[in-house]
Parts: structure tokens; sequence; C-alpha cells
């Protein structure tokens, strides 16, 4: 019986071949797995030896290629490693160590070759999954993890069709109470002259929306109470500016601001009740 399905989206990447030989070494022997690649409708068509091969008709997307691969494993757990060559392959057995839900390969080893541009865009991100979610969060969106495949069928309808399949999935496991570690591992750069797909700003925004979606859609009072609390102290600042300034109280504004300031919060939780009611 098959213990681990590794999954492998594909989109025109030169490091594919590398990358299943390292899988196969540093697998063979250690566990029974599959190897499963998705080719997500790369311009010249992956070709593979041994392992099972999955055809996107056209590019739709990292997330889909992930959900195509997550649908047809056979294994209780799930790897996702990219077909770049820049996680490496070798510390795999690593992450199959303990009884986790999931295990990510945190991208803050000795040598990480990240882009200076896309720092500020992580950094920040980060700190608002951290925030929200109220756990620390050392890499959100490593593409080198392993989970337990029923947990992460839970959430299928969740998952986006891009980038943010890692995001998300991260944030799903951790506001469900869910077991998460996080393994230091290096991070190379990618092979060959192929280059990532991820713009820093269309995709940041991106991810900007998908966490606070995905925490509206499990903790709504995170997100609704500090900006009731934003608008209240908004209200407080409005009046002590009237009074003292102006020597007249702007009162129509501060009533307003304050009422909106309540339905947010009562809104939040409501939102907080649908959330427990259908969990």
């Amino acid at each position: 019986m098959v213990s681990l399905t590794c999954v492998v989206p594909a989109y025109d990447e030169e490091g594919l071949d590398d990358v299943l030989s390292g899988i196969h070494r540093a697998l063979e022997g250690f566990i029974d797995y599959e190897v499963i690649v998705v080719d997500d409708g790369s311009h010249e068509p992956v070709e593979v030896d041994d392992e099972a091969l999955i055809r996107h008709p056209y590019n739709m997307g990292y997330g889909a290629a992930v959900k195509t691969g997550l649908l047809r494993s056979n294994g209780d757990r799930v790897l996702i490693i990219d077909a770049d060559g820049t996680y490496p392959a070798e510390r795999i057995p690593s992450l199959l160590e303990g009884d986790y839900d999931m295990v990510v390969g945190s991208r803050t080893g000795d040598e990480v070759s990240i882009p200076l541009v896309r720092r500020p865009a992580k950094w920040l991100l980060t700190s608002l999954a951290k925030y929200l979610s109220g756990f620390d969060i050392p890499d959100l969106n490593s593409g080198l993890r392993v989970f337990r495949r029923e947990l992460a069928l839970e959430f299928l309808h969740l998952y986006p069709r891009g980038f943010s399949f890692t995001t998300t999935i991260t944030l799903a496991f951790l506001c469900n109470d869910y077991t998460v570690k996080y393994v230091p591992i290096d991070y190379h750069s990618r092979s060959g002259d192929s280059k990532s797909k991820i713009s820093p700003l269309s995709d940041g925004f991106g991810f900007l929306l998908l966490i606070l979606r995905t925490i509206l859609y499990f903790n709504p009072l995170k997100v609704f109470m500090p900006l009731s609390a934003l608008m209240l102290s908004l209200a407080g600042l409005v009046f002590m500016y009237s009074t003292m300034v102006l020597g007249q109280v702007m009162d129509i504004t501060v009533t307003s601001i304050t009422v909106t300031a309540v339905e947010v919060a009562l809104f939040g939780l409501l939102a907080d009740l649908v959330v427990k009611r259908a969990r």
C-alpha cells in the first residue's frame, strides 16, 4: 500500500529530471511511495519514464495542478515539491518524521536564494498572516511540504488555481488547530534559464486578498473587531479635535462613525456565529 504520494507540478521547468532523480534517491528503501507529475500545459510537453503523468490541456495554474495531483493520489500523506530545482529533495525524509498533520520545509536554512524584490512583500504578507492566524509562521508559502491527504481534502473548495495554494492550506490547517511543524531547509536558485512565474505586484495583491478571505472564512473576528476598534478610535479623535480645536462638537460625524463601528462589530459577531454553526 502506498504511504506517500509525491505530486510534482511542472510548467516549462528545466529542472524536472533532477528533481525526480532526487526524490527517488531520497525515498527508495525509506517508504512506499508513488510520484505523480502534473504537466500544467507546458509549451514542450513533459516526458517521464517511471512516474505517473497527468497533462492539463492548457496552463491552469499551480494550485490547479496540485489539486489534480491531490485528487489522483493514493497515499495517506501527500508531498508537493516544485519542479524547478529550488527545493532540496534530499531533505524530504526529514519532513516525514513525527506524527504531524503537516510538515513544511521552511526556507530559513543557511543557504537561501530569494530575490530581494520579493522579500518586502513576503515579509508583509507573512506578518499579516501571523497576526490574523495567531500563529508563528516561519514560511507562509513554501512549495515543499507534506500533509495528510484526508485533511487536505476538507478544504478542496477553498484552494485557488494560482500560486496561493500553499498560503491557503497553511492558514486552513493552522486555523483549524491541525498540527503544523516547520523544518529549516535551504532554497536554491532556479535550474536553467527558466524564470519565476510569480509577479511581486499582482500576485502579492492576490496573496493579500486571499489571506483576508481565508481568515474571514475561519475566524472573522480577527478582521472585524480590529476594524471596529479603529473606527471607534477615529470617532474619539474627531470628538477631541472638534472640541479642543474647533470649539464645537462635530456630533453628526462622531455619531456616524460610532454607529458604523458598532455595526461592524455586530456583523463580525454574526459572521463568527455562522462560522461556528457551520463547523
